[in-house]
């Protein structure tokens, strides 16, 4: 006997009584500091990944712990009943470095609750979006009406170097027709999104040198140019006046649908008094649709005990994010021509390429891009979604892309424009975190027939 089409107040009930339990799930994982970086004890990876498993088991899916060559990926199943759709959800379970200890406020890897926010390295990012897929699971409970893949990796924040490997070795048991990534970001507080494009990116070192050894600065300078001094010639020329890049070669548009207002920029980025803001162009067009180019530090004497001397030669590391259409081998060759030929003084360029990634655009059309829409407004009382782009990068969508062509890839998050993820004191608004639980179990149900919209004055019909 087929199972009872639930309405929205049913689905209500199931996400509420489930909530107490995937809280303190998700305050579990929180404590384990699972860090796939080098330097750090992988243990904890593995405890984390095991936790997934069993949590993934507990929803009745078919689980396996995989890797390929890299940290544990947890693959869960659960075949679709006949006729519907498979449904992929990936999150991560890995989390980054906490950094400074002085700059949290409480113990990173000890769930902490304030004014409504639950505090702790992965709150947010991704452990979250794990306890999102599971909660959606539980409120269903045997009656799930799709195909699940439950899809948990373990080495996202230190670049899913493995990642194309496990999913061309697990493609047949990963293929489904809607993946939904849970590891972007939310609007606001109150406002859903669907993330619809990323930008790509190319991280670089470049060295300068001038000189075969450092020399006395006061016997030699003047005439003879040190590296340091030009090394920060050449990272001048990177940008104009205004502080758009400068480098001929690299894509860019402009057209984002929605803007940012700049307190609230100017705000989520903690710019002290007085910054103004670089480049031209709508904001969002600027952390979206545009390049852009960071230097993220330099090797050079520190400032304490530095010696009287030329230094011989100088490097820094480049951070070049590449707008949507835009291509990685191209950008690097664009960058790394604009360095040789702008060398001040002669100095020998050399630029050596550590990692790059693809931009995406995703064409949020179709039933099952409906079937999102409407299940956000239902769980958000009303509000629609808003598209939006990201300034980060998340290489692996385009891979999606590459492997499962046909089908729909939905990139939600959890994560609110004060969640601080990467950064101290990153945490977790528990009402929104509520409401994207709401949103994944009803959009569960709208996609097991693409004709089913949501209405919240009745049942899903």
């Amino acid at each position: 006997m087929t199972a009872a089409i639930p309405t929205i107040a049913d689905l209500r009930a199931a996400v509420a009584r489930e909530l107490p339990g995937v809280r303190a799930d998700l305050e579990r994982l929180i404590r384990i500091p699972g860090i796939a970086f080098d330097g750090f004890d992988h243990s904890h990876v593995e405890r984390s990944a095991q936790a997934v498993a069993e949590l993934a088991r507990g929803c009745g899916l078919d689980v396996q712990v995989v890797r390929a060559g890299g940290q544990p990926a947890v693959i869960g199943r659960r075949p679709a009943p006949p006729g519907a759709p498979t449904v992929l959800l990936y999150a991560h379970h890995d989390v980054q470095p906490v950094g400074d200890l002085s700059l949290w406020t409480s113990d990173p890897f000890e769930p902490v609750e304030r004014d409504g926010r639950l505090y702790g390295r992965g709150a947010a990012d991704d452990k979250a979006g794990v306890m999102a897929h599971i909660a959606a699971l539980r409120a269903y409970g045997e009656d799930v009406p799709v195909g699940v893949v439950l899809f948990v990796e373990g080495e996202e924040e230190y670049g899913s170097e493995s990642l194309s490997r496990l999913l061309d070795e697990h493609r047949d048991a990963l293929a489904a027709d809607v993946i939904v990534i849970a590891d972007s970001a939310n609007w606001d507080i109150g406002v859903p999104a669907l993330t619809t494009s990323l930008r790509g990116m190319v991280s670089c070192f470049v060295e300068v040198r001038t000189l075969r050894q450092a020399v006395h600065s006061g016997m030699f300078g003047g005439p003879v140019p040190d590296a340091l001094t030009a090394l920060c010639r050449l990272l001048a020329t990177l940008h104009d006046d205004a502080g758009d890049v400068a480098v001929p070669g690299l894509v860019g548009r402009s057209g984002a649908a929605v803007d940012l207002p700049e307190q609230r920029l100017r705000d989520e980025a903690g710019m002290v008094d007085g910054v103004r803001f670089t480049g031209t162009g709508a904001l969002t067009d600027r952390l979206w649709t545009k390049p852009a180019l960071a230097v993220l530090g330099i090797d050079a004497p520190a400032t304490d005990g530095a010696p009287n001397a030329l230094v011989p030669a100088a490097r820094a590391k480049l951070s070049l994010r590449l707008a949507p259409g835009d291509d990685p081998a191209k950008a690097y060759a664009a960058l790394t021509a604009h360095l040789q030929a702008h060398a001040p003084w002669g100095a020998q360029v050399a630029v050596s390429l550590e990692s790059d990634g693809d931009a995406c655009v995703i064409d949020a059309t179709g039933p099952y891009f409906d079937a999102a829409r409407a299940a956000f407004a239902a769980a958000w009382d009303g509000t629609e979604p808003v598209e939006i782009g990201v300034g980060g990068s998340i290489p692996f969508i385009a891979t999606f892309q590459e492997m499962f062509p046909a089908a729909a890839i939905l990139v939600t998050g959890v994560e609110d424009p004060y969640a601080g993820a990467h950064g101290p004191n990153e945490s977790l608004h528990l009402g929104e975190f509520e409401r994207v639980c709401l949103a994944e179990t009803f959009l569960m149900t709208a996609v097991a027939d693409p004709a089913i919209l949501l209405h919240e004055a009745g049942s899903i019909r």
